[in-house]
Formats: structure tokens, C-alpha cells, sequence
């Protein structure tokens, strides 16, 4: 009978030993976890947000979001440009397909009008190259679609001449789907026009 006292004694210490050690375990997790929480959710406080030049606050997110947009229309904008005025007369036409997958109908009735005037038949004709060596691009992101205006310098090469010209345009942007490799940026340019062109003086 004193054996039978015993081992139901040793077997209540051992489960009192159990309960309290179970206990332990999860009041140390639930500890760590709401320090691990505590821990994390300061440092995203700190880092997940970004402070704008007029004092405004704006998730991270939204930030990288807005760079990469501007870089792929700067980038969409300028790829346009080169494409369009940067001809001969052995690419023009490659480089011409290429840039009206770009734009829009207004592209079009651009390239349609100078097609009238004989621009790429004196291209052809007079053994002729256009070189574009400067894009500077003024683009408004704030809504869509974006507006933008642009001011080109090109060179005109006959041969042992060169003519520099400056060209400003204009246009917007709206979002499409992206078509691989024609339209990579997803961006397509909606009315464009040919605002001024002048011819530059030589540079000394």
C-alpha cells in the first residue's frame, strides 16, 4: 500500500514538473514573438515610408512605383524621338516601324504627312542623315495621361555639310499592355504634335 502512495505521488510531481515546464515554454514564445513583432513592425515604421519635397508622406511602395513609371516613360519618350528622327536613307524605314508602334493615330498622321512632302524620298535622293544628339524631355507624372514636351537637336549630314536643327514637341502618355519587343514599357504616345522647328547657327 505504501509503494501504491508513492508512485501515485512521484507520478503527480512529474505531471505538476510537465504542466509547469509547458507553461514555461509558451509564456518564453509568446514573449519572443511579441518582441520579434515589436521589433519588426519599428523597423518598418522607420524604412517603409518616404518623406516627399512638400513634406508629404508616401509608402515606399508607391515610390518605386512612381521612379520606375518615370524612368520607362523617359526612357519610352526618348527611344521614340531617336527612332523617329534618327534616319537615313538605308533605316528609315526599319526605324520608322519600329517608332509607330510608339504612338498613336496622331504619330501616324505625322509620319503620313511627311511621307506627302518628299522628306523620305530626299532622304533617298540625296543620300541624306539625320542624327539626333540631344533629347530633353520635360514630363508631368502627377496624372494620366502625362504630359510631355520634348526639344530635340539633330544634325542634318550632306555629305561634306552639316545643318543643326531644333525641334520641340509635345504630346501625352497613356498605359497599355506591354507588347514584347515592339511596346516594351507598356506606354503609348496619344497626341503629338511637331510644335517649332529652327535651324541652329553653326558652332564656331
Amino acid at each position: 500500500m505504501k509503494n501504491t502512495y508513492k508512485n501515485i505521488t512521484d507520478i503527480l510531481r512529474l505531471n505538476r514538473f510537465i504542466v509547469l515546464a509547458v507553461v514555461s515554454l509558451c509564456l518564453l514564445s509568446s514573449g519572443l514573438s511579441l518582441g520579434l513583432l515589436y521589433h519588426y513592425q519599428e523597423k518598418l515604421l522607420n524604412s517603409a515610408f518616404a518623406i516627399q519635397s512638400d513634406g508629404s508622406v508616401l509608402p515606399l511602395e508607391l515610390v518605386d512605383e512612381r521612379e520606375n513609371r518615370e524612368v520607362e516613360a523617359l526612357a519610352h519618350i526618348d527611344r521614340f524621338h531617336r527612332l523617329f528622327y534618327g534616319i537615313d536613307g538605308t533605316n528609315y524605314r526599319a526605324q520608322l516601324k519600329k517608332a509607330l508602334w510608339l504612338g498613336d493615330a496622331s504619330v501616324d498622321a505625322i509620319y503620313r504627312q511627311k511621307q506627302s512632302d518628299g522628306v523620305y524620298n530626299r532622304l533617298l535622293q540625296f543620300s541624306l542623315r539625320q542624327e539626333v544628339v540631344q533629347v530633353r524631355i520635360e514630363l508631368d507624372l502627377d496624372n494620366e495621361p502625362y504630359e510631355f514636351q520634348v526639344r530635340i537637336v539633330f544634325e542634318v549630314n550632306r555629305g561634306t555639310v552639316t545643318d543643326r536643327y531644333q525641334l520641340d514637341t509635345s504630346g501625352k502618355l497613356v498605359t497599355v499592355d506591354r507588347n514584347f519587343p515592339y511596346n516594351p514599357h507598356g506606354l503609348l504616345i496619344t497626341n503629338f504634335f511637331e510644335d517649332s522647328l529652327r535651324k541652329l547657327e553653326p558652332q564656331p
